[in-house]
């Protein structure tokens, strides 16, 4: 075990998204409690530090029920728990979070909470907003939110809220504002992350590109007076030689009819914004393979809206790639692999005891 501390996180498909062959629906990965909640609790085992528990309006789970229900038998592991912007009254979130956050009780120290936010920066189901105004509002709430939970009294006067309260007596455990986790690709994006994150996510790409918006996002942080820091979501085939775990990739995508992964990826929500578009970009700039560089597949974002490639080699090949990405900065990664429960299962094994690794502290 060697390196700098990284957070490892592992990822509950509560959207639809399990399969043992990509694009082929298979009725015992659907998402469900059963399901989910099983995910979560063999990477509770495996010893991942975190957990994403993502949130679509269309697809799969609610994730605040899961969030809450799930919070009562995880004893170790932290909850990175997804949320809508666009479906929440900002005062409302702030007394949610806090209660969910007590619900899953005090980390391993005992002086702070176990939860951290993944902010989303969503239209209400059915509402279409410009995206400058969209994320403009995700900064208010981030704002205002952090705000209460900071035990402060608020008096906000902005474009989308103008409120003036008391923080709710509900408290964080720590008595501050959990960490928010933020990903977008666009201008305004980059700029609301800039403005409100702690931790600025992204999507699978090239060691340059990542490292130019590394840097970009440093500087634009700045301008506020602020630091980010930075984590990467990323799929991962771990298998013993090279060649498996090549051979397992194309298996996943053995029974892909091309119809069926372009209708998946148009049902996500955020199927025409910048980070799904990169993505694209990503898979036609890749080989014949699918591969775009060493060890980094494309072929999962053909049956896949958002996060479109994966980590694909030996455990040593994993590991160099995780390291390379922390040289460049990043400090905390969110994984998943297909089927989920067993992927978390196979990279526990092989790669995660060689890994320095923990939950991010703020």
């Amino acid at each position: 075990m060697t390196g700098q501390e990284c957070e490892i996180a592992w990822f509950s498909a509560l959207c639809d998204d399990d399969y043992e062959f990509l694009g082929v629906p298979d009725a015992q990965l659907k998402s469900s409690w059963e399901h989910c909640r099983n995910i979560v609790m063999r990477a509770e085992e495996g010893g991942f530090d975190n957990i994403l528990l993502p949130s679509g309006y269309s697809l799969g789970l609610d994730t605040t029920a899961f969030a809450a229900a799930v919070a009562t038998q995880v004893r170790r592991m932290k909850l990175l728990w997804a949320t809508r912007i666009g479906e929440d009254w900002p005062p409302q979130l702030a007394r949610r979070i806090a209660t969910l956050d007590r619900i899953l009780g005090p980390d391993a120290a005992g002086t702070g909470g176990r939860l951290n936010v993944n902010i989303i920066s969503s239209e209400m189901p059915g509402e279409k907003i410009a995206s400058a105004a969209r994320y403009a509002r995700a900064t208010e709430v981030m704002t205002i939110v952090r705000t209460l939970l900071n035990g402060q009294a608020l008096d906000h006067e902005g474009e989308f809220y103008q409120l003036k309260l008391e923080p709710p007596r509900v408290t964080t455990i720590s008595g501050r504002a959990p960490a928010f986790y933020f990903g977008g690709l666009s201008p305004d994006a980059r700029d609301c992350a800039a403005q409100g994150a702690d931790v600025y996510l992204m999507w699978p790409d090239t060691m340059p590109n990542v490292r130019e918006i590394i840097a970009d996002m440093t500087a634009r942080a700045a301008t506020y007076g602020r630091t980010l820091r930075f984590g990467y979501r990323v799929h991962v085939v771990v298998r013993e030689t090279e060649d498996e775990a090549r051979a397992y990739a194309d298996r996943l995508l053995s029974k892909l009819d091309d119809a069926a992964g372009a209708a998946i990826r148009q049902q996500s929500l955020d199927a025409n914004n910048f980070g799904v578009q990169r993505q694209a970009e990503l898979r036609g700039a890749a080989g014949g393979d699918g591969f775009v560089e060493d060890n980094l597949w494309t072929g999962i974002g053909r049956a896949r809206s958002g996060c479109g490639a994966a980590i694909v080699g030996n455990p040593d090949q994993v590991l160099a790639k995780l390291r390379a990405y922390q040289a460049e900065g990043i400090e905390a990664f969110i994984l998943s692999g297909y089927p989920h429960a067993q992927e978390a299962d196979l990279f526990a094994r092989h790669v995660l005891p060689h890994i320095h690794h923990g939950p991010l502290t703020f």
